[in-house]
């Protein structure tokens, strides 16, 4: 498995990832030290309440740390243009490079994106044709981490028995409430958040309309592009992710290559 790693040079963008990554540290650090590892220490919950919280946070730091570093479609500034595709490429107006159709100029990264979606100073990366997915399972994972940081916090005062070998001087002992109060609310912006950008990016991947496309209302201006796909939900998600093993649409930890079906063109550098 070979990852390429793409870094953009973007102060704003590097406080913004910060900022999650500080989130992401604070829940998967005092959410077990509160709640997990004391009542599993005292026979409280199930290891694999446990192991599975762990893994929540595992996995959603790796669709970070894979969505903010992968290339997201980055064009060449000397693509190979294919005879029997030159219709489909243009000129670029701000950087006079020739790219495919639906690609964008990303002024904040300063080069051009195949199949561009936006750009997110969350990541401080372009999500564009190949770090969509990646980004899709950081919004998966993101929501998972959060629900069950959630479900956690409220089942600390309402639901888990009291805590017997619990020292009463401790730092998180003595502050616990707030510490669990500021989870939650982590939780509930994050959750939130994430659920509706996981909802209009599901869409428009399903609907074959970039972010871009639907601000700039490029929907009847793109020569059919972005007008609605009409494959099946499988074969379209099939194509982000890069492979037709659903599985392996959960794993940020690999590469992705185009996948392509007969009846239907793609653009490729």
């Amino acid at each position: 498995m070979k990852l390429r790693l793409h870094f953009v040079v973007d102060p704003m963008g590097w406080f913004c990832i910060s900022v999650v990554f500080a989130i992401w540290l604070y829940n998967s650090f005092f959410v077990p030290k509160l709640v997990l590892l004391p009542h599993f220490y005292e026979g409280h919950i199930h290891w694999a309440l446990v192991v599975g919280y762990y893994l929540a946070s595992a996995f959603c730091m790796a669709a970070l740390f894979r969505a903010s570093t992968a290339d997201p479609g980055r064009l060449p500034t000397e693509p190979h243009i294919p005879h029997s595709e030159r219709e489909q490429w243009e000129m670029c107006s701000k950087c006079n490079m020739m790219r495919p159709k639906r690609s964008h100029h990303c002024s904040r990264c300063g080069h051009c994106v195949r199949r561009m979606d936006h750009h997110c100073p969350w990541i401080n990366n372009c999500v564009g044709e190949d770090n969509h997915w990646l980004f899709l399972q950081l919004c998966f994972y993101t929501q998972v981490l959060s629900l069950f940081t959630l479900a956690l916090d409220f089942c600390q005062y309402y639901y888990f028995q009291s805590l017997t070998t619990l020292d009463q001087e401790a730092f998180t002992a003595r502050h616990e409430l707030a510490l669990i109060r500021v989870s939650a609310i982590m939780g509930l912006v994050m959750f939130g958040g994430m659920s509706s950008l996981f909802y209009t990016q599901l869409a428009g991947i399903l609907t074959d309309t970039t972010t871009i496309e639907k601000m700039a209302n490029f929907s009847n201006k793109i020569g059919g592009a972005g007008g609605g796909s009409k494959e099946s939900w499988q074969r379209t998600l099939a194509e982000v992710f890069g492979t037709t093993w659903k599985v392996l649409w959960f794993i940020p930890l690999r590469s992705r290559q185009p996948l392509t079906f007969p009846h239907h063109f793609r653009t490729h550098v």
